[in-house]
This record gives structure tokens, sequence and C-alpha cells, in this order.
């Protein structure tokens, strides 16, 4: 018996393969029994004829033809082709049909042989604005930059598409009765040649008038009010309306929103508007598990109380226990009730970190003010008062800085997952001095970006550089290891472990230096919509002077699994230009920017 089972497999496995096959082709020789081949034309007209010649239901049945019907049809398609390519000019097309009977394969070929002819051009277009808002800029720039133009030829699609574009804006200024009091095109055949007449009557401007927020007792109205894309008086608009909507959900505090303009209630063109909020849990304890290359395995846990008080404060604890780093810090932050950007945040911590070229263990308190300008720019003030001790090389000290300093950020990413496109870039300037308190005076400036740009075939480029300076009133042994430069690691040169590029002290030790510069370059291919495959370049390193700064270079290729927190890395990188060069495995979570 055991000896029959492999044929029985076999055999079983056949039929199966051969009744997949049959079932397949079935379809396939009922849609090849009539075959409509297009001649004489390519592109978007092709494919509109042939979405004008799709035959009808019923004329193939069972893979049979009737032929009666198919004759029927080939003598309306000459009709169908001409209205098929008037949308794009053409009004006196000719097509030539025949049908062709394919004896050995049962089949019927339709072939049509279009001739498009000379197409209709624009000989005047006049786009015109009439009503209360026929001065508005963004109105007049698009009625004059309406893309059909004298001499062009009359493509339909162009008109419908730039018509529906004049009224949209029209609306999205507050304009919601916005309607075309001319809209017609004037078509002379013989001539070739056609007429645009367009007027757009934009009535009356809407604006919005109050808004009622309910859902969310325990917030203060003022707090939520903040997150509100408009102001009662404002012209009306659907995009402020979404873009509230999704600064409600963006805020973390909400499950569900719902923004609903009550048109019906408008008094005086004011229209109020209703909002409803679910609010999520007040409360979240998050723990987490991970990998890192720069920090090892690591633990954490995340607790969150986004209305403390009743006022829309947020106050937040992070315990975080890693191989090479430990953290225990706290935040209090106070929203401004007028920018959703706007806060006053209150931190304190305890760090500990021990890679390979230094331990350190700093105690924090910082007061930051936080304000939120326009188009994704924040800028800030902070105090920070650092006492850390450390020991590198061959120093072991203690340092106490009182360290101000201005921060600013403009990022362009609109998505936090899997953004298409984007940029990035932060400054930040701080120092201090022993006249304020601190056991060293210095200034650093530090200012890094990235940049994110797709190309065809679904690639993307990604780029990134960071560069810093200190000017010191002492030596570098008075700095501590936080605020030295330097280089090496995951979001650094990879091919080289966390902060194992720097200048050295006499012993060889990597001690850090006073500047850094390093940039990266990855091209990035999507397979599927999870997936990407990446090849990289590094090189950078930290320094104390130009006259002494040395290049190291790192080059890998790289896996990329994106998930709702963000893409899961794995990059292999070699080290370049070094006569015994290494491999090393570089794995993070998150974008790093």
């Amino acid at each position: 018996m055991p000896a029959a089972l492999p044929h029985r497999f076999y055999t079983l496995f056949s039929l199966l393969i051969i009744l997949f096959c049959a079932l397949a082709a079935a379809p396939a020789q009922a849609a090849e029994a009539v075959q409509v081949k297009v001649q004489g034309v390519k592109g978007g007209e092709k494919e509109n004829i042939r979405a004008a010649l799709a035959l009808p239901p019923g004329l193939v049945a069972d893979g049979r033809v009737d032929r009666r019907w198919l004759e029927r049809f080939a003598d309306r398609a000459p009709r169908l082709v001409r209205e098929a390519l008037r949308p794009f000019g053409y009004y006196n097309a000719r097509a030539t049909v025949s049908l062709q009977e394919v004896a050995p394969e049962r089949r019927y070929d339709l072939i049509v042989q279009v001739e498009p002819g000379a197409p209709v051009r624009v000989r005047e277009a006049r786009v015109l604005l009439q009503g209360p808002g026929s001065d508005e800029p963004v109105l007049r720039r698009l009625a004059a930059g309406f893309p059909l133009k004298p001499g062009d030829v009359l493509r339909q699609d162009l008109y419908e598409e730039a018509k529906g574009a004049l009224k949209a804006r029209a609306i999205d200024l507050g304009y919601l009765h916005a309607a075309f009091a001319v809209h017609r095109i004037l078509v002379a055949p013989r001539e070739n040649r056609g007429e645009i007449d367009l007027t757009l009557d934009t009535g009356p401007p809407f604006l919005f008038g109050e808004t009622l927020i309910h859902g969310a007792p325990r917030f203060p109205d003022k707090f939520l009010r903040r997150y509100m894309a408009y102001r009662p008086g404002d012209p009306f608009s659907y995009a402020r309306l979404g873009r509230t909507q999704l600064n409600f959900l963006d805020s973390d505090r909400f499950s569900e929103v719902i923004v609903t303009p009550q048109l019906e209630m408008a008094k005086e063109r004011h229209i109020p508007v209703g909002i409803q909020l679910v609010p999520s849990a007040r409360r979240r304890l998050r723990p987490g598990i991970g990998y890192g290359t720069d920090t090892g395995a690591r633990v954490s846990l995340r607790y969150n109380d986004v209305n403390m008080m009743h006022r829309g404060h947020e106050f937040s604890a992070n315990f975080l226990v890693a191989q090479l780093r430990q953290d225990l810090n706290a935040a209090y932050i106070v929203p401004s009730p007028r920018n959703m950007n706007t806060q006053t945040a209150l931190r304190a911590g305890l760090e500990r970190e021990q890679p390979d070229t230094y331990e350190r263990s700093s105690l924090f308190v910082e007061l930051e003010r936080v304000r939120g300008f326009s188009k994704g720019t924040t800028g800030s003030v902070y105090l920070r008062l650092l006492q850390e001790d450390y020991s590198i090389g061959e120093e072991d000290d203690r340092s106490f800085l009182v360290l101000p300093g201005l921060r600013l950020t403009r990022r362009s990413y609109a998505e936090p997952v899997r953004p298409k496109k984007g940029s990035l870039i932060s400054l930040e300037v701080r120092g201090t001095h022993q006249d304020i308190g601190s056991d060293t005076g210095l200034l650093q400036a530090i200012g890094s970006g990235n940049v994110l740009v797709p190309l065809p075939a679904r690639f993307s480029v990604f780029a990134r550089v960071k560069a810093g300076a200190t000017w010191q009133n002492e030596p570098l042994r008075e700095l501590p290891p936080s605020l030295r430069f330097f280089a090496g690691g995951d979001q650094s040169v990879r091919g080289y472990g966390y902060q194992d590029l720097g200048p050295r002290d006499e012993n060889g030790d990597i001690v850090g230096g006073k500047n850094v510069l390093v940039g990266s370059v990855e091209l990035e291919r999507a397979v599927g919509e999870k997936w990407g495959v990446a090849v990289f370049f590094d090189a950078g390193n930290a320094f104390d002077s130009f006259s002494d700064y040395e290049i190291f270079e790192g080059a890998g290729i790289g896996v990329r699994r994106y998930t709702p927190v963000g893409p899961i890395r794995v990059d292999v990188a070699r080290q370049l230009g070094l006569p015994d060069p290494s491999y090393r495995v570089h794995i993070g979570v998150g974008f790093g920017w």
C-alpha cells in the first residue's frame, strides 16, 4: 500500500491542474469569441473607443456568437467611434469597420480602422466672473489660467476639469451658491473651430457662525476651541471643517469627532457649526518591549493623563530599561488656549547611559515654552538645569550647567507612518557661562535636516545631514558627554557602533569632539504595501577642528517592514576605506526624525 501512495497523489494532483486550467480557460475563451481591434489611434483616444465598443451582454453566450446581432453592432460602430472621439476634440472622425471570421479558432475579429481627422481648435475662450466674489484673487487667477486657450485643441475633459475646479474653489471660499450663469461650447465642425463661453456667478459669501461643542464636558471650552481651524466671521470653508476634525483626532484625546455645518440654520449668511466629540480614555498605561542596535534589548512603560485637573493639561511619565540606557522622566504640559501648537512644558528626569565609549548619569530639570507658527513650524525657548556624573577615557568628573537655549523646527511630513515625501529642518542654539552658575562656559549650534523625494517606479530617495559646533572658554574635559559630539550608530554612520566614532585621547580612548558633520543618502524601492528594500551610503565623523577631520564611511542594504507604529528597519552595513573592514547589523524602529 505505501508504494501506491505517490502514484495516487500525482494522479490526483494532475487532475486538479487540468480542472484548474479548464476553469481558467473557459471565461477567457468566451471573452475572446469576438476580438475588437482598434487601429489608427492610441493613448486615451484608443481606450475611449474600446470602452465605447464594449460588447453588449448576451451577444456571446456559452461561447457562441449571435452573428446577426454582431453585424448590427458593427453597423453602429462608426457612430460610436465618432462619439468617443469628440471629448478629445475630433468632430470629423471616420471609421471603417470590417468583420472577419477566423474559422479554425471559431471566433470573429471586429477590425475598426479610425481616421480621426483634424481636431477642432479653440478660436475664443471667454471665462468670466460675476457677483460679490468676482474680485477674489484666487478665482481671478483660476479664470485667467483656464487651460484652454485660443489655438488649443478643444478637449472637453480639460474643460470639465477646469470648470469644476473653478466652482469648487468658489465654494471653498464661502460662496456656497456659486453657479454657472453661462456654460456652453459652440462648435463649427466644418471649420474645425470652437468657442467657449463660461460665466461663474459667485453669489453672496457665507461666513462661519457660532460653534457648539458637545460630548466633552470635562474639558474646558477654551481648550477645545484651540483645535478649531476657524473663528466666527471667517469665510465658510469645508476644508477648514475637515482640518478641524483632524486637529481634534490628532490630539489623541478623542476617539470620534463629527463636525456638522448646520446650513439650514444659517442666519444672515452665518452658518453655525456643531462638533460632537467622544473622548478617549483619559489615563493610559502603555508597556513596550523591543530591540534597537543603539540601545540593545529594552522594555518600557509609559503613563499618560491627558486631562489633569479637568483643564486639558497633560502629565506623562516614562520608564525605560535597556542594555545601554536607563531613563526615568516625567513632563507636565500646559497648553495654550489660543494655539494648539503652543504650550509650556516642565520636564524632569534621571538618565543613565553606558555605551562602549563612556558612562554617564544625569539629573535634569527643564522649563520650555513652545510656540506654533504656520506651515508646520514651531519655535521654543528653554532653560535646563543639568547635573551629570561621567566617566570617559581617563576622566571621572561631575558637571553642573545652567543651560538656556533656543529651538526652531520646520516639518512638512504629513503622514508619520509611511510618508511619500516631505522634509524636516531643525536648528538649536544653546549656551552657558560661569557667571550664571555653570561649571564651564560654552556656546553650541546644532543643525539637522532630512528630505524624502519620490521617484518613478516606486523608488524614493531619503537624504539627511547633521552638523554641530562648540565654542568653549575651558578645555573639552569640562564638558559632560551628553554635550559632546560622537558619530556612529543607526542614525549616524552605519557600519560602526553607537557613539564609536570621534576624537581620541592620548591612550586611544574615544572621548568625543567639539564638532560633528555626518550625512547619508538612501535609495528605497517599495515592495507591495508594507515592505521596502534600500541601499544606502553614510559618511562623517566627530572632530575638534577641520584640520583633523577624518571621514568614516559605511554602505549597505536594508529591509523595511511598515507597521502602524512606523517602519521596522534591518540594515546590513559594511565599513568602507579600511584595510580590514567589517560588517554590522543595525536594527531600529521608526524613521528617526
